[in-house]
Order: structure tokens, then C-alpha cells, then sequence
């Protein structure tokens, strides 16, 4: 008992103690509530910050390779640039296709579902198709690709679980006639071959991985290619091999001054609409991939080798007057002189042996020296992937140096040996080939000077009087001083020359009085035809194609004819 104090009586009065038990529960059961709300927030900055933390993890980690997660609708395949030729003809371009999918999660009844999708679809795997949507799967491609019409059929079918979504699709107008430049693209639209593959390699590529190139517009790319030229050439090609029942074909037309190729036909070629004709075997690109002997061609480079020592010029003589017996062969002529020539006859009459000579008179390191400044000991580089090796011997000998000096003993690739010989006509300068446009002064920043100007003006002096006086007659074209070397060389078959199977080329520039263009031509295994009297060599196949080619396509580049009076007769007017 407690006390009270009492006003007046000066004493405090006893109190009696008394209890609350409704407040007492209330204070415990705040206490508790108190707990249990510091518990549960610590429990959730837990959770949350292993949550957290996990994230971090995983967003520190890098994988071998990226996985991605297709979701129903999502955009897959990647956007494209445009790809022009030098003048603004569309070679390669993005369309928006759609394509069909499956969550099999979601079919109700698979039997119906297949009996319903191969009515639109018949080319579908009925066997494959059941495995896929019966497997549990989120996501499955149906089609990739298809028709309008066949989207249009699909929805009107109504099947549960089937959906749409656009993608793009590569498309290339001038199909065949730029394939093996432009190359070709997968499903996926990634770039797989030609300057396709380079753009990924490039820069696309990286866009691609970052994600930033699935439905951007990105700006059109154009190449040094000149469709019409191209189609002129690839169109002189099919002739060629229909005339002379070549197995195949190949040419390209490059600019002397600097590197642009204007055309480049390999055939058989494929439709890049059609990506299975790409792995047919016969359909390589024999410009860049190829590598062949090159036969009498090559002398062209010999000549200019022996020419740029100093120690000999056009009036200096070899002895061709006999064969030339090394190692049990014999080196001999086709049509020999049997007499000392110069060189300027040598090079008209395309002698083996009086080349023979002049490579042994250069020397084994000069010769191999000369070649390996031409690039011809490394493969060439350019923006297409495709590429050969050059093949060589590992033991260099002096029969090496005799044989290959005539083009036989080593193979290059015949883009390679176009660009080597722009050289030997553009002042002297070797400019790597490119497949995009290049200005004159972005050229003569690349270009390694590989003989003198005074060679080159030789050289120029010679090609020109093959073709007037030589073995390259046929491939005059009127107003434009068309000049050139052949080149007739037997194929190898198991090990050895074959006696009845040749590769013909003819290398050429014009107008040799101020070149502009050089134009390779290559037929491999033509016949001997009655238009031919039976001849099967590059002066009657090669040589007259590469002048055809040269007559189409000169108006197209801008070069005008030019024809001056000859020993007094009246100028020839002409139209074209």
C-alpha cells in the first residue's frame, strides 16, 4: 500500500496499488512486432544482396561464346549494308521476309499441327519436324524465309502455338554476274564469302556482336566493280567457252594507275540466291583461289627483269640457234628461229630458249630477287578472303630459273599476275589490286616502284609489236593500241604435263600509248576448232577474247578511240 498526500491535513493518505493488464499486453505485443519488422528486413537485404552480388558475378564473367535466347518474335538475323557498284547499281541489298516458328509448349495436338503446316509447307521433314514439337522446347524454327503467301496460308490456318516474325533477307539483283566478287551471306545473313565475309571480318561483325546491327539502317558500301564492264566481260567469257569448249573460264579488267578492279568473272560462277551452287567444286574463284603455270605470259616479267639491269636493251642477242639440254630435258622452241635473237624477237616470237637465256644471264638470286619484289613468293592480299598460295620450288636450281623463266616451275594466282604486270605498263610502280574505290594519290601512296620508268616504256613498246607483229595478232582492236602477251601452258595432271590439256592466257593492257587498263584473260582446257584450223593456243582463243572484251568495254571506262592516219591514207571516221 502507498500513500497519498492529503491538502490541509499535512499527511499523506495510503494508496492502494492497483494493475493495468490490457496496457502490459500491448507494450509485449509492440516488442514483438518491433522484432519481427527488423528480422524481415534483414532477411530481404539479404536475399537482395546476394541478388546482388550473383549479378555482379555473372556480369564479370566472359564465355567462350555468347549464347542467346531466341523469344517468340524476336529479331534474329542481322542487318546488311547496301553494296553498289562504282556508278550506283545495287549488287546486294536487305528485304524484310518473314519467317514461321513453334512453342511446342503450346501446340494442342501435334498430329494436326504437322498435317496442317506441311499443306503450306511440303518440303518439311514430317519425321523431324514431330521431334522437335514434341521436345519440350520454348522456341523452334518452323521455316526460315518464306513467302507472303505462304505466311498468308500458314495464319489462316489458325494452328495454336505457331507464330510469325520478319526478318531481313539478302537479296542481289545482278545474281550470277558479281557473285564470286560479292560472295554470299547464310541464313543468318552473316557475311560467308567475298566482300560479303570481308564487311563482318572488317567492322560489321562487331556491330553484329554488340547488337547494333539487327534492324539499323546502315550506310551503303560501294566497290571499284563496274557492272556493265562486268557483264560485258563475263558475257565475252560464256562465248569463249562455248566457242572453244573450255571447261572454264576467268578475266579481269584493273586499272593501271590505281589497283581498282573494274571486273572480275570466274566461270562456272553461282547465283548467291542459290548459296548450294557456291559448293560445287568447280565453281572457285580461279582469279584469286587458282593458281596456275602461266606459261609463255610469264616471259613478260622476265623480259622486264633482264631489261631493268641496265646491261642489256632491245638490241641485245641470245643464243637460240639449239635447244637447251639440263638434267634430261630439253629446253626447245615452238616455232624455232633456230638463230641468236634479240630481244625484242625473243619477246615477239616468244622463244623458251633465248628467255632461258636471259634469266641465266640475270642470275638465280636476281631472277628469284626480281620475282619476290613482284609479290609472286607470298599470297596475295585483298579484300576477298578467297586466296591462293603462289606455288614455288624449295630447292631453287638453275634449271628452276631456266624453266620458270618461260612460265613453267611456279604458279601464282592470275589476279595476281594482272597486278604484277600493271607495273610493267604504269611507269613501273606495283600497286596492290583492291576491290574498292581508290583515288591516284591513295595509290601512289601504296605503290613500291619495282623497275624504272625507262623498263615500263620498253615494255609498253614491246607488248604493243607482239600484237602487231607477234603472237597476239588477233587481239588487235582498231583505235585502241591493244598490246599483250600469250601464254600456252600444259596443265599438270597426276605428277606430269599432259600432253592434250593446256591452259591459255593473254595478258594485256591499253591503250599502250598511254595505258589505262590492264585485261587478263584465262581458258582452261579449250580445243583446237575449226574457227582455230585446229590450234588450240592462246593466240587463237585467249588473245581474240581479250580483244573483244577490250572493244566492249573501253567506251564504257571512258576511253575514246583514237585512230591516226597510217602512211598517208585518209583518217577512218568512225561511231560507237
Amino acid at each position: 500500500m502507498s500513500s497519498a498526500y492529503l491538502p490541509g491535513l499535512g499527511f499523506a493518505a495510503p494508496r492502494t496499488a492497483t494493475r493495468d493488464p490490457a496496457g502490459a499486453e500491448t507494450a509485449r505485443l509492440d516488442r514483438q512486432a518491433r522484432v519481427r519488422l527488423i528480422l524481415a528486413i534483414v532477411a530481404f537485404a539479404t536475399i537482395y544482396a546476394v541478388i546482388a552480388g550473383r549479378l555482379v558475378v555473372l556480369a564479370s564473367l566472359t564465355p567462350a561464346s555468347p549464347v542467346h535466347y531466341l523469344s517468340p518474335g524476336e529479331q534474329v538475323s542481322h542487318a546488311r549494308p547496301e553494296i553498289l557498284d562504282r556508278v550506283g547499281n545495287v549488287l546486294a541489298t536487305d528485304i524484310m521476309v518473314p519467317s514461321v516458328y513453334a512453342e511446342p509448349v503450346r501446340i494442342v495436338d501435334v498430329d494436326e499441327t504437322i498435317e496442317k503446316l506441311t499443306t503450306v509447307l511440303p518440303d518439311l521433314d514430317r519425321t523431324d519436324l514431330r521431334r522437335r514439337l514434341t521436345s519440350g522446347r520454348d522456341f523452334i524454327w518452323i521455316k526460315r524465309e518464306i513467302s507472303p503467301a505462304e505466311r498468308a496460308a500458314i495464319h489462316r490456318l489458325g494452328i495454336p502455338g505457331i507464330g510469325f516474325t520478319e526478318e531481313n533477307k539478302r537479296v542481289y539483283p545482278a545474281g550470277a554476274i558479281t557473285g564470286h566478287v560479292v560472295g554470299l551471306v547464310n541464313v543468318d545473313n552473316l557475311g560467308i564469302a567475298g566482300y560479303e565475309k570481308h564487311l563482318d571480318v572488317a567492322w560489321l561483325g562487331a556491330l553484329h556482336q554488340a547488337g547494333l546491327a539487327h534492324t539499323a539502317r546502315l550506310e551503303p558500301v560501294t566497290l571499284s566493280i563496274d557492272l556493265r564492264a562486268q557483264h560485258a566481260v563475263r558475257d565475252e567469257l560464256i562465248r569463249a567457252m562455248d566457242t572453244f569448249k573450255a571447261k572454264a573460264a576467268a578475266a579481269t579488267v584493273i586499272d593501271v594507275h590505281t589497283g581498282e578492279i573494274l571486273a572480275m568473272v570466274s566461270l562456272p560462277d553461282f547465283d548467291p540466291q542459290r548459296p548450294s551452287e557456291a559448293l560445287e567444286p568447280d565453281r572457285i574463284n580461279r582469279m584469286t583461289t587458282g593458281v596456275y603455270e602461266l606459261g609463255s605470259a610469264f616471259k613478260a616479267f622476265t623480259t622486264a627483269m633482264t631489261l631493268d639491269t641496265g646491261r642489256f636493251d632491245l638490241k641485245s642477242t641470245f643464243d637460240a640457234r639449239s635447244p637447251i639440254r639440263v638434267g634430261g630435258n630439253t629446253i626447245g622452241d615452238y616455232h624455232g628461229k633456230n638463230r641468236i635473237l634479240t630481244i625484242e624477237e625473243i619477246y615477239i616470237h616468244s622463244s623458251n630458249i633465248g628467255t632461258a637465256r636471259m634469266a641465266l644471264a640475270v642470275g638465280i638470286e636476281g631472277h628469284k630477287e626480281f620475282l619476290r619484289k613482284l609479290g609472286f613468293f607470298d599470297r596475295l592480299e585483298t579484300e576477298l578472303p578467297e586466296s591462293g598460295a603462289p606455288l614455288y620450288p624449295k630447292v631453287w636450281r638453275e634449271v628452276s630459273t631456266m624453266t620458270i623463266a618461260f612460265g613453267h616451275g611456279m604458279s601464282v594466282s592470275p589476279l595476281q599476275a594482272a597486278a604484277a604486270s600493271a607495273a610493267l605498263v604504269n611507269g613501273g610502280k606495283l600497286i596492290p589490286p583492291t576491290f574498292e574505290p581508290r583515288s591516284r594519290e591513295a595509290a601512289d601512296r601504296l605503290a613500291r616502284q619495282v623497275i624504272s620508268p625507262q623498263t615500263s616504256d620498253m615494255m609498253r613498246y614491246l607488248m604493243r609489236l607482239n600484237v602487231v607483229k607477234g603472237t597476239a595478232k588477233k587481239a588487235d582492236v582498231p583505235g585502241y593500241s591493244v598490246g599483250g602477251k600469250t601464254g600456252t601452258a600444259e596443265k599438270v595432271v597426276n605428277g606430269r604435263y599432259s600432253g592434250n590439256k593446256v591452259l591459255t592466257t593473254f595478258l594485256s593492257t591499253f591503250p599502250t600509248t598511254d595505258p589505262k587498263y590492264v585485261v587478263f584473260v584465262m581458258l582452261d582446257e579449250p580445243i583446237g576448232t575449226t574457227e582455230t584450223h585446229g590450234y588450240r593456243t592462246a593466240g587463237w582463243n585467249a588473245a581474240p577474247t581479250a580483244g573483244r572484251i577490250i572493244g566492249r568495254v573501253a567506251p564504257i571506262l571512258g576511253v575514246p578511240p583514237e585512230f591516226a592516219p597510217i602512211d598517208g591514207e585518209e583518217p577512218l571516221t568512225v561511231s560507237y
